[in-house]
């Protein structure tokens, strides 16, 4: 059987071909840089395709013997669906990755407004997504999760079975943004304490690369048309997070849960979402999927990798603008020190 994984240097791609070919797949992936395809892939057989996945010419030319699977880790927009779906005929079935950034709540929030959505539970795969945009224009807050809707749309028209799967948070070694990095950073620093808003209760569902690519092959031995949610099978708070990496990196860390009405700036973190947002996972469970593990189970070769860069290495994390402010002791100190009744 021959898998072809559309992005496969990302850490997902990374993943779902490593499951793939251990599997027993023959598994080709592609990329546009061979300097960011991991030994370890080549390692298992897995073949390496130059091939930028904008260019029709190079997706036609990657597609030319078909495949049996297609699994599209890099699908944001309508117009890269319809290149997959003009070129169905040759293919068995599709999985392809979108994202919890679709689901709308009653008052029209979603992953990416100004205010977090409320859906009063586990999120199931029935529930409303944002107004399909087919402009292509998804790099922004607003465009992005309703391009995804209208990749959706447009793959599901295809003539072949297609699996979209809507992750969360997704996590594993490889990542070029890693949210554990919050919690190492501090502990690399000999940091001890840690605050965290709402008493640490808060939360946004994390996907384990690993486990995304199980459910990936679960779909992939038993084609279908379907929507399926994908993240790890527990529901971690944010405190249970901090908690899960500290105890992977051995370190000891005493979390503050700061009250629901102190300042917007203190106890932030990449899993401060209120309310919670967590999904449903129970149509993916009846399909046959099992999970690699939880997420303390599956974070742990992504904090040992944070505890072994370089110093530059780190210095490249800390000015990342997705840390801005998320790495700002200055706000723990004075969070630390209104808990303390300093």
């Amino acid at each position: 059987m021959r898998a072809i994984v559309l992005g496969v240097s990302g850490m997902t791609g990374r993943a779902i071909a490593r499951e793939l070919a251990g599997a027993g797949w023959q598994v080709a992936g592609t990329g546009r840089d061979a300097s960011h395809f991991p030994a370890a892939l080549r390692e298992l057989g897995v073949a390496f395709v130059r091939s930028d996945r904008g260019i029709p010419t190079q997706l036609d030319a990657v597609l030319r013997d078909g495949a049996d699977l297609v699994v599209d880790c890099v699908a944001y927009t309508s117009a890269h669906a319809h290149s997959l779906v003009d070129r169905a005929a040759d293919i068995g079935s599709i999985v392809a990755l979108s994202s919890k950034a679709v689901y709308v709540d009653a008052r029209g929030r979603h992953s990416n407004s100004d205010e977090p959505p409320d859906f009063g539970g586990p999120v199931a795969e029935s529930t409303a997504t944002l107004e399909p945009d087919f402009s292509g224009e998804y790099q922004s807050r607003n465009g992005y999760g309703s391009n995804k809707v209208a990749m959706e749309r447009t793959l599901l028209e295809a003539s072949c079975a297609v699996s979209v799967l809507r992750p969360s948070r997704i996590h594993g070694p490889g990542s070029a943004r890693p949210r554990e990095w919050f919690v190492v950073r501090r502990l690399r620093d000999g940091r001890s304490r840690l605050p965290l808003a709402h008493g640490g209760r808060t939360g946004n569902h994390p996907t384990a690369a690993a486990n995304l690519a199980r459910l990936v092959r679960v779909c992939a031995e038993h084609p279908g048309t379907r929507i399926l949610n994908a993240a790890d099978p527990d529901t971690p708070s944010a405190a249970d997070i901090v908690a899960a990496i500290a105890e992977a990196a051995n370190r000891p860390l005493d979390i503050v849960g700061l009250p629901d009405d102190a300042p917007d700036a203190w106890g932030r973190s990449p899993w401060d979402t209120w309310p919670p947002f967590f999904l449903d996972m129970s149509a993916a469970e009846a399909l046959g999927y099992i999970p690699v593990g939880t997420y303390p189970k599956t974070v742990m070769p992504s904090v040992q990798e944070l505890l072994a860069l370089t110093a530059a290495q780190a210095a490249e994390l800390d000015a990342d603008p997705y840390f801005e402010g998320l790495l700002d002791v200055t706000l723990d100190e004075a969070a630390l020190a209104a808990a303390s009744g300093l």
